[in-house]
């Protein structure tokens, strides 16, 4: 990489600053007019350029550094590229170049003759001289159909020649905004995103092509160049038509009021049956001879001076953007294979889908153990909903919170008057000071009842949450397998019915238990009914004490009026130890179906996850009525294999292009010719 980031920018002088090619001359007496002198340095670099663009690199995301030449439509771009080639391309009337023409330009002193070919759709054609056009043409009908539509499907032309420049560029159609007939009526804007596409990118060079005879700034080419790339920094004007219009054309190009950043070449191109040797001397003599042509400083006129300057950016954005380029390249084919790795495996017999849905419900166990049992959220960080434990723990608590706030537990409605009423049922020939133990269980007998809706709707809230938990863990470890989906979700949902119904018919358990017999080893029952006991003597003088209020306040019951008490003396002592023994007993009742329902949902769950869910599964998969859930699995899904077929195509490419840039860079490493 460091041998590349001493090629920089070119200098005032237009040489390369600190450039790692041989600084010689541009010409010398062995060398055609156009090939630089240091083609054989560059030709690595861009021969391994030119090849990621053949693998479609750019399809992966990753840009490489191109020329682009643009231009209004008869800007004269035609003619300024068969000038660099020293060959004819296509003419004609209207849009001629109606594809991509990627033009990989070589010079090949030692040849006995050039050697021509086009690269399109998976085949080459070769050719020569005498029939480019045609072959232009015919792959262009080949591509874009016939007619006039465009295509944005590339077609690649080298030419390996004595004396052109090592130069590749990307000629697009010129920009029209009135369709011909035969056009499509969105030619301008099919035209428009096209250029679009290919000088947008950093990595671009944009050689914009200007014909003399207009007035710069109102060309549809430099306003799109514009919009992409403001300063000018990439962008050189090329001045075609010097002769048709040399008036002014001093003060256009050094005025650069459209911001060519790169500067400008003006050029004068092959008129009528020209030579190209000729087109040169009398390109030549015109820019040493005219009036006005004279005055433009030579460094910026002629078609050698153009080729110059394009191999020097071209070598200079190459030597930049390659280090990059190797970067990408491994970072894209390092994220695909752990993406293709990530894919479930293609299975090919029922052994290995049977194997892969253990796999599957032993990875979904353990997520399901870590959310459920151990109270761990790893795996969903972000995710409250699925953090297991603590969401349980805050339904039993609020199912708690229920349980001692409903309307049938509130202690001070009708204070006493309910146990009055009990007593005086419970009457039996007994020492008048025992309280009845029916009259006890007929009052915890009413309040059970009362809240007897309770639970099971508690058990069913819970089940629904946990359902919907287990169903995401399972979704989640067999989404590469969507044809397992369907009955997975219908096993867990079966499952968890189960579960629910066992739940609802343990809570009801609990229901009837409570009801059938009043019984804790709980110290706490005997102190909170001390506690409450305590307060008889402030109740009893309340109730004996007329003037008194009769509003009071008891310590675990609350604000209660007494006042329709005082006419009802006879059981009242008794009435209120029945309700303080029924109160504190109370709280430990709410407690069991709290504490019970907790331990039971501990146990279930459990239960779930280490045995029956795979059970479930497999026989809803594999069991008597199975649906053929394990043949299934050897269909893979549509979607997964056209992942998978791109995946591999594309780490194909990568692996291709990353030996390419890997070859490139050794060279560099160990050439002489890349050292200063």
């Amino acid at each position: 990489m460091e041998d590349f980031e001493r090629l920089q920018t070119m200098g005032d002088d237009g040489a390369p600053v600190h450039s790692v090619l041989k600084a010689e001359p541009l010409f010398t007496a062995r060398q055609a007019p156009l090939a630089a002198s240091y083609n054989d340095q560059i030709r690595p670099l861009l021969d391994a350029i030119d090849r990621l663009r053949n693998l479609m690199v750019m399809k992966e995301g990753i840009q490489l550094p191109t020329i682009v030449v643009v231009g209004d439509q008869s800007s004269g771009k035609s003619s300024v590229l068969e000038s660099l080639a020293g060959i004819n391309l296509p003419r004609g009337q209207g849009i001629c170049t109606r594809v991509p023409l990627i033009m990989r330009l070589q010079d090949n002193p030692h040849a006995e003759r050039p050697e021509l070919y086009l690269e399109f759709n998976g085949k080459v054609v070769h050719m020569d001289e005498d029939n480019i056009s045609v072959a232009i043409n015919d792959a262009t009908n080949e591509i874009a159909g016939h007619g006039k539509a465009i295509s944005n499907s590339p077609l690649t032309l080298v030419v390996k020649k004595e004396g052109v420049p090592d130069l590749t560029m990307v000629d697009l159609p010129g920009i029209t905004r009135v369709p011909v007939h035969g056009q499509p009526e969105n030619i301008y804007k099919q035209i428009s995103e096209m250029i679009m596409e290919y000088i947008r990118p950093e990595e671009s060079i944009i050689l914009n092509v200007l014909s003399a005879t207009v007035d710069f700034s109102t060309c549809e080419s430099i306003r799109m160049s514009q919009m992409v790339d403001k300063t000018g920094k990439r962008t050189l004007g090329v001045v075609t038509k010097a002769d048709k219009a040399p008036e002014g054309l001093l003060e256009k190009v050094t005025a650069d009021d459209v911001n060519i950043g790169l500067g400008y070449v003006c050029v004068r191109n092959r008129i009528g049956d020209e030579t190209y040797e000729e087109a040169r001397l009398k390109e030549a003599e015109l820019f040493d001879t005219h009036p006005l042509l004279c005055k433009i400083d030579k460094s910026i006129v002629g078609v050698p001076v153009l080729a110059q300057k394009l191999t020097q950016i071209q070598a200079t954005i190459m030597a930049k953007c390659l280090p990059e380029i190797v970067k990408k390249i491994n970072d894209k084919l390092t994220a695909n294979v752990a993406e293709l790795k990530k894919l479930p495996q293609n299975l090919s017999s029922v052994a290995e889908a049977m194997t892969t849905l253990m796999r599957i419900l032993g990875s979904a166990k353990e997520s399901l153990r870590k959310i459920l049992l151990r109270g761990e959220f790893d795996e969903y960080p972000e995710e409250k909903n699925m953090h297991c434990t603590a969401r349980l723990v805050e339904m039993l608590n609020q199912y708690y919170h229920e349980l001692q706030h409903c309307a049938e537990n509130d202690p001070r409605a009708n204070f006493l008057l309910e146990e009055l009423e009990v007593l005086e049922e419970a009457k039996g020939m007994w020492l008048p000071n025992f309280l009845p133990r029916t009259a006890f269980l007929t009052l915890l007998q009413r309040k059970v009842k009362g809240i007897s809706s309770k639970p099971p709707s508690f058990v069913a809230r819970v089940w629904e949450y946990i359902e919907g938990v287990v169903i995401r863990v399972l979704m989640r470890h067999c989404e590469n397998y969507p044809q397992l989906h369907s009955s997975t979700r219908r096993a867990a949902s079966s499952l968890i019915n189960k579960m629910k119904e066992k739940s609802m018919d343990r809570m009801m358990e609990f229901v009837e238990m409570e009801k059938l017999a009043d019984y804790t080893c709980n110290p706490e029952y005997t102190l909170e009914w001390n506690n409450l006991m305590s307060q008889q003597n402030i109740f009893m003088d309340a109730i004996n004490v007329v003037w008194k209020p009769s509003n009071i306040v008891l310590q675990g019951i609350g604000e209660v009026d007494v006042g329709n008490l005082r006419h009802r003396k006879q059981q009242i002592q008794e009435a209120f130890d029945l309700k303080m023994r029924i109160t504190a007993y109370w709280e430990i009742v709410l407690r069991r179906f709290v504490d019970l329902m907790a331990l039971h949902l501990l146990f279930s769950v459990q239960n779930l996850v280490n045995n029956e869910m795979e059970k479930e599964i497999v026989g809803q998969l594999i069991g008597p009525n199975g649906s053929g859930g394990m043949e299934r699995m050897l269909e893979e899904a549509p979607s997964v294999a056209k992942k998978r077929d791109q995946l591999n195509r594309s780490i194909k490419l990568l692996r291709e292009s990353a030996k390419v840039v890997a070859n490139i860079m050794d060279r560099i490493a160990t050439d002489g010719e890349y050292s200063d």
